[in-house]
C-alpha cells in the first residue's frame, strides 16, 4: 500500500458510519472538502482575474505613456563596476519642452558617460512627466503568468493553512475527549489512569 492510498484511507473513513468516528471527525472531513473546493475553483479564478487585470494594467500603460526627447543638462556620470557588475545606465538631469510649450526639468535614467546638450530618449504620461517605459506585450505576457500563478498559490497556500489550523483546534478537542472518556472508564474498573492518548 503507497503512502497516498494510506493517507486518502485516513481522509476517507471520517466519511463512513463507524462506532469510532466522532463529530469533530465528520467536520474536519467537511473542512478538507471545502479547502479542496476552494483550491479546485477559486484558485484558478484568482490567477486569471489576476491575470486578466495585469494584462489590461500593462495595455493601459502603453496607451497612455509616449516617447519623447530631452536635452541633458550636466554630462551624466560614467559607467562604473559595483560588485562584479558593470553600471552603464545613470540618473541624470533633463529638460523637456511639454505639448503646452512650457519648459521642465527632472531626473531620468539615461546612458552613463553622456556630455551635456546631448539629446536622449524619455518616456512621458499623459500630464507631460517623465517616467519609465512601458513594458512590450510580450514582457506583460510573462508578468500576467507569474501574477496569476501568484494569485492561485496564494489562494492555495491560504486554504491550506486555514484546514491545518482547524484541524490543530478539532485535534485538541479530540484530546479532551479522549482523556475525559479514559478517566470515565478508569473509575468504572476502579482505577485512576494517567495515561495520556498520543498526538494525533
Amino acid at each position: 500500500m503507497t503512502p497516498s492510498t494510506t493517507v486518502r484511507r485516513s481522509h476517507l473513513w471520517r466519511w463512513r458510519r463507524s462506532p469510532l468516528r466522532r463529530r469533530e471527525d465528520v467536520l474536519e472531513a467537511w473542512i478538507l472538502l471545502a479547502v479542496w473546493l476552494v483550491a479546485a475553483v477559486a484558485g484558478p479564478v484568482a490567477g486569471v482575474l489576476s491575470a486578466r487585470a495585469t494584462v489590461d494594467a500593462l495595455a493601459r500603460q502603453r496607451a497612455e505613456r509616449r516617447p519623447a526627447t530631452a536635452v541633458l543638462v550636466g554630462a551624466a556620470p560614467r559607467s562604473f563596476v559595483s560588485g562584479e557588475v558593470t553600471v552603464d545606465h545613470v540618473i541624470a538631469t533633463v529638460r523637456w519642452t511639454a505639448a503646452d510649450g512650457t519648459s521642465h526639468t527632472g531626473r531620468t535614467q539615461v546612458n552613463a558617460g553622456l556630455k551635456a546638450g546631448e539629446r536622449v530618449a524619455v518616456w512621458m504620461d499623459r500630464e507631460d512627466r517623465l517616467t519609465t517605459e512601458p513594458q512590450t506585450p510580450g514582457q506583460a505576457d510573462i508578468e500576467a503568468t507569474f501574477m496569476g500563478a501568484a494569485a492561485f498559490l496564494g489562494v492555495a497556500t491560504a486554504a491550506a493553512a486555514g484546514f491545518y489550523g482547524a484541524r490543530v483546534v478539532l485535534d485538541r478537542r479530540r484530546s479532551r475527549a479522549w482523556e475525559a472518556e479514559w478517566r470515565t472508564q478508569g473509575s468504572r474498573w476502579g482505577r485512576a489512569s494517567n495515561w495520556t492518548p498520543p498526538p494525533r
